[in-house]
Formats: structure tokens, sequence, C-alpha cells
């Protein structure tokens, strides 16, 4: 019996699929896509990094996802993007680390092993030269509402220790605007559902003309009108 109804009505099952698959695909193209801009546009940013001052963590020319900072500081050991004081004379946003926030004394003297955050040793496994924690002496109390920025390769990086005749060295918190983060798997997840849609469209979309084709056929066979005629 059923494959009576299907002989009478050809290509009726292709066009069932056809029109669940395009209307899945549409689906999640859309809704990944919309989920992957929402979540692009107000929380998250993809940037290249362009120097070596954070190498190895953040070696040149490779790309760090930034999560843009809303209603909150920087915290101590935070990788953050920052715009530079003017004084400083550099070009563009730099990537630091921030090694002390308000209220922290730190320090190097020549000799010393590590930096010195409030009376202890700061212990950093980040640097690439662990034998070289700074490179001009200095002795800073941070400001309340500042951070003491420094690079992960302290021999080449322009930062708040190279800068300490300069309020000190420490900037603004309200000079970084985003935070180094793993790579956001909701975002991510966001853009594969979004690529997902893509092949089960044009797996409807096949169908569907099959289908049509099926029952073009059929038309002409039996001498009825076409699907598109009709």
């Amino acid at each position: 019996m059923e494959q009576d109804r299907e002989r009478r009505r050809p290509g009726r099952r292709r066009g069932i699929w056809a029109v669940v698959l395009l209307g899945l695909g549409a689906l999640l193209v859309v809704g990944g896509g919309w989920g992957s801009g929402l979540l692009s546009k107000k929380e998250y940013d993809l940037r290249s990094v362009p120097g070596a001052s954070m190498d190895p963590a953040y070696p040149p020319g490779s790309e760090v996802w930034l999560e843009r900072l809303v209603a909150r500081d920087v915290a101590r050991g935070e990788v953050a993007l920052l715009a530079p004081p003017a004084s400083w004379g550099v070009d563009g946003d730099l990537l630091k680390r921030v090694v002390a926030v308000g209220g922290d004394r730190i320090s190097w003297a020549k000799g010393d092993a590590a930096l010195t955050l409030n009376g202890k040793p700061l212990v950093e496994p980040y640097l690439k030269d662990p034998a070289v924690p700074a490179v001009v002496p200095f002795d800073v109390t941070v400001p309340e509402g500042r951070m003491f920025v420094m690079g992960d390769n302290r021999i080449n990086s322009a930062d708040s220790h190279m800068r300490i005749a300069d309020d000190g060295g420490s900037v603004p918190m309200s000079a970084a605007w985003g935070v180094a983060v793993d790579a956001p798997t909701g975002l991510l997840a966001a853009g594969a559902v979004a690529l997902l849609g893509v092949p089960v469209l044009l797996t409807g979309g096949g169908l569907g003309i099959a289908s049509l084709v099926a029952r073009r056929r059929a038309a002409r066979r039996t001498g009825l009108p076409s699907p598109a005629a009709l």
C-alpha cells in the first residue's frame, strides 16, 4: 500500500525531507550566526600580537582572545591590552602582564633573583628568561586605581619598570579595556553550529531539486501539468 502511494506521488519523501532539512539548516545558520555575533560584539575580541614583549606566552604573530572589561578592574597576574600613556611615546595598544595593583609595593634591585611584591619574592613561571626578572632597578608603591605592568620578555619590553620617571611607571586601570583569556568555548561553539547548518541546507536543497525533478518526470509520463505550471 505504501509503495502504491509513493508511485502515485513520486518524490514525496524527498520533498518532505527537503522541507525538514531546509528548515533545520536555516535555523542552525541563523541561530549560530546570531549567537556568534552577539558574543563577539559584547564580550570578546581576537587580536594579533605584534611584538615580542609577551613571548613565550604570546609569541610575535600569534593571536590572543581578549575578554572586554565591564565594570571591573584588572587583577594582578592577568594579561591586559591597554592604551599606554602618551608620555611613553608608543603607538598603538600594548599587551602586558599586571604584576602589581593599587596599594602594592613592587621592587627589584640588581642581583635580585626575582621581583619583590609586598615584601615577598614574586613567583613568575611565565618569564622568557627567569634569570632576568627586570632590567632597570625600581621600588614603587602603586597608587590606588592604577597598575604596574611588565612584559614577560623583560629584556624586550616597553613597560612600567622602564618608565619609572613617569608617575612611577604605573598606568590607570581605565587604560585597560580587555584581558587575555582562553579561546571562548561559547563563541566557537556558536560558530561551529552556524557552519554545520551550511551542509544541512545544501542537502535539503538537493533533495528539493530531486523531488521536483521526479514530479516533473511523472507529470510528463501521465500527461498532467508539471508542478511548476500548477
